[in-house]
């Protein structure tokens, strides 16, 4: 299984707030695999991402759904079954939209299929595969992976 971390930041084709999403969203998985509930201090830590700036990322994440929280004392973040079988282009589309699935490889404005950039036919090919692995691949996909050591989330 692909690296979807390395690979973006490789390639620098998510914002850095997706990054930030996806490996939250790992690590939140990853961490409440077994019922429990896991705090903002913690995933920041374990993500390596700046705590205030995870916190907004989580607040949006939680209204769309993609993650729960819940306040108290025992309180947290976690991902229920039915967020674990959601696949990772709606991590992606709640953070960065759609354009990374249908933009342009240079970020020109007028790239289509009448009238593509020089790198229009090869991108499209490229953009059409990871969009294609973020449809098919679940958030607990890539929790299996961190829970059999395979992967990791930090730089």
């Amino acid at each position: 299984m692909i690296n979807i971390c390395s690979f973006a930041t490789v390639m620098g084709v998510f914002s850095k707030t997706c990054e930030y999403a996806i490996r939250s969203v790992f690590f939140i998985a990853h961490r409440t695999a077994s019922g429990n509930r896991v705090g903002i201090k913690e995933i920041a830590n374990g993500i390596d991402s700046p705590e205030h700036f995870l916190a907004k990322i989580l607040q949006d994440l939680s209204r769309r759904g993609i993650v729960q929280s819940a306040k108290g004392p025992n309180g947290g973040f976690y991902i229920d079954e039915r967020g674990l079988k959601r696949p990772l282009s709606e991590v992606v589309e709640a953070v960065d939209g759609n354009s990374i699935f249908t933009g342009c490889g240079l970020g020109l404005a007028y790239c289509s299929e009448t009238n593509p950039c020089p790198l229009h036919n090869e991108f499209k090919a490229i953009r059409n595969q990871l969009k294609d692995l973020l449809e098919q691949t679940t958030i607990a996909d890539f929790s299996e992976s961190l829970n059999l050591g395979i992967t990791k989330l930090r730089k």
